[in-house]
C-alpha cells in the first residue's frame, strides 16, 4: 500500500488504511501522507474516543513521570527556574514530536521523554554539574540523530522476528495491567469506582473509552474520600525558560549521554514501533527515531534530558480504547501533543494540579487503558506457534525489570529472546528469510 497525500476514502476500517509503504532499503527516511493530509482528515476524527484517549494519556503523562524529574532535580539542589525549563524542554518538544509524527504519518505516536532516562539522569545529578550533564543530554541526541539518519535502526527493526517484539511489549506494558491490583491495595474505593466508570463506559458507550469512564468516576471517589493530596513541590507559579549552556566533560558523555542514547532507541522507540506493530501499524521507525534525536537536540537548551517517542502513551493513544477506526486514533495523538505543550508551557502551575491527583487513581487509568494493546500483544507473540521460545524468553526478560549496564529491561528481552530463538528455533528463522 503506497502513502498519498489524498484524503482516503470513509468507511469502517479494519486496519490503518493510510500507512507509509514499506521503504526500500535505499530510502532512509520513510515517505508519509503529509501533514497537510493530516491537517485536513483531523476534524472528523476527533470524536469522544480520540479525545478521550488522548486526555487520559497525558493525565499519565504528566504525573508520575513529571515528579521523578520534579523531586529528583530538586533532591541535588536545582534552582526552580531551571526545573521549571527542564519540564518545559521536555513537554513542549515532545509535543512537538507528538503533532509532526501523528500529522505526517497519520499515526498514533506520542512524543514525551524517557522515563528510565529521567531516573539514570537525576542519579548522576549529585555527581557532575549540571552543565556538563546537559552536555551529555546534546551528545545522547546527537548520537541518536545520526541512527536514524543512517537508516540502521530501520534495517534493525524490520530483522526481528515480530512475535518477539510482541512479547517484549507484552512484558514491558504488564506492569501496569498489575499496577490496577496493587493500587487496590491502598485505595479500594477509588479503584472500585474507577473499574465500575471502565466497565460501564465499555458496555453502555462503546464510542467513549472507558479509561475516560474510569478517570471521570475515579476523581469523584477521590472527592468524596478524600483522596487528593496538596504535596507542595519544588516548581510554583509560572516562570519562562532559561537557557542552559552546557559544557563537554568526557566522564559525563561516558556515564549519562551514552547510556541515555540507548535507552532512547533500545527503550522508548522500541516499545512504541512494537506497540503500533501490534494495532496494524507500519511504524516509520527511522523517522521516528530522527525525530527523538531532534528533540534530543533541542530540549537540552532549556535544560531538558531528552525530548523523544514514547512507549506507553503511544500504546493508550494505538489501541482499542482510542476507538475501533484505526486510521482516527492518530487524533489521539495530537491532543495529547497539544496537552502536552500546554503542560510544559505552564509547568508551574500545572504540576500543582497534577501532583493533587492519588497516584492509585492514575495507576488503574493507565492499567485500563492498556488491556487492548496487552491483548493484541499477547496474541501476536503467541497465535501463530514461530518463535514461541523466544517470545516467551522475552516476555519473561521484559517482566523482570532488570537493567544490565544501566539499559532497561525492553532491549534485554530482544537480545535474550532473538538468541534462545537462534539456537532453538532456526527452522523459524530459516522460514521467515525464505518468506522474504
Amino acid at each position: 500500500m503506497t502513502a498519498s497525500t489524498d484524503e482516503p476514502a470513509e468507511g469502517p476500517a479494519a486496519a490503518p488504511p493510510t500507512p507509509p509503504a514499506e521503504p526500500r532499503p535505499t530510502r532512509r527516511i520513510e515517505p508519509g501522507p503529509g501533514i497537510r493530509s493530516g491537517l485536513r482528515g483531523l476534524p472528523r476524527r476527533l470524536n469522544p474516543a480520540t479525545v478521550g484517549a488522548g486526555v487520559v494519556a497525558a493525565v499519565f503523562g504528566c504525573t508520575g513521570p513529571a515528579l521523578i524529574v520534579i523531586d529528583g532535580a530538586a533532591a541535588n539542589g536545582l534552582d526552580s527556574r531551571v526545573i521549571a525549563s527542564w519540564i518545559f524542554g521536555i513537554y513542549v518538544f515532545g509535543g512537538l514530536i507528538s503533532l509532526f509524527l501523528a500529522l505526517r504519518y497519520r499515526m498514533p505516536v506520542v512524543g514525551a521523554f524517557s522515563i528510565p532516562g529521567a531516573v539514570l539522569v537525576v542519579g548522576a545529578l549529585g555527581t557532575f554539574p549540571f552543565s556538563a550533564v546537559v552536555g551529555a543530554f546534546l551528545v545522547a541526541g546527537l548520537l541518536v540523530l545520526v541512527l536514524g539518519l543512517s537508516g540502521l535502526i530501520g534495517t534493525v527493526s524490520r530483522w526481528l522476528p515480530q512475535q518477539i517484539v510482541m512479547a517484549m511489549i507484552a512484558g514491558a506494558l504488564i506492569r501496569f495491567g498489575t499496577g490496577v491490583v496493587t493500587a487496590a491495595e491502598s485505595a479500594p474505593w477509588i479503584v472500585a469506582a474507577a473499574v465500575a466508570g471502565f466497565l460501564l463506559l465499555s458496555r453502555f458507550v462503546p464510542a467513549v473509552p472507558g479509561a475516560l469512564g474510569a478517570l471521570v468516576a475515579g476523581l469523584a471517589a477521590a472527592a468524596a474520600t478524600g483522596g487528593f493530596t496538596t504535596q507542595a513541590t519544588a516548581v510554583e507559579g509560572w516562570t519562562a525558560p532559561v537557557l542552559v549552556a552546557p559544557t563537554f566533560d568526557l566522564a559525563a558523555i561516558l556515564a549519562v549521554g551514552i547510556p541515555l542514547a540507548v535507552l532512547v532507541i533500545a527503550a522508548e522507540n522500541a516499545q512504541a514501533y512494537g506497540v503500533l506493530l501490534s494495532q496494524g501499524y507500519r511504524p516509520p521507525i527511522n523517522a521516528m527515531t530522527v525525530a527523538s534525536g531532534v528533540g534530543g537536540l533541542l530540549a537540552p537548551l532549556t535544560g531538558g534530558h531528552n525530548a523523544n517517542v514514547a512507549g506507553p502513551m503511544t500504546a493508550i493513544c494505538s489501541g482499542p480504547q482510542a476507538g475501533p477506526d484505526p486510521d482516527a486514533r492518530y487524533a489521539a495523538s495530537v491532543v495529547n501533543g497539544v496537552l502536552f505543550i500546554a503542560f510544559g508551557a505552564l509547568a508551574g502551575i500545572a504540576v500543582t494540579a497534577v501532583t493533587a491527583l492519588p497516584t492509585e487513581l492514575v495507576a488503574v487509568v493507565a492499567g485500563l487503558a492498556m488491556i487492548g494493546v496487552l491483548v493484541s500483544s499477547f496474541r501476536g507473540a503467541f497465535g501463530d506457534g514461530r518463535f514461541r521460545t523466544g517470545a516467551l524468553t522475552a516476555l519473561v526478560v521484559a517482566m523482570s525489570g532488570v537493567a544490565p549496564l544501566g539499559i532497561s529491561s525492553p532491549f534485554w528481552a530482544l537480545v535474550a529472546g532473538v538468541a534462545i530463538s537462534a539456537v532453538l528455533e532456526p527452522a523459524d528463522f530459516r522460514v521467515r528469510v525464505e518468506a522474504g
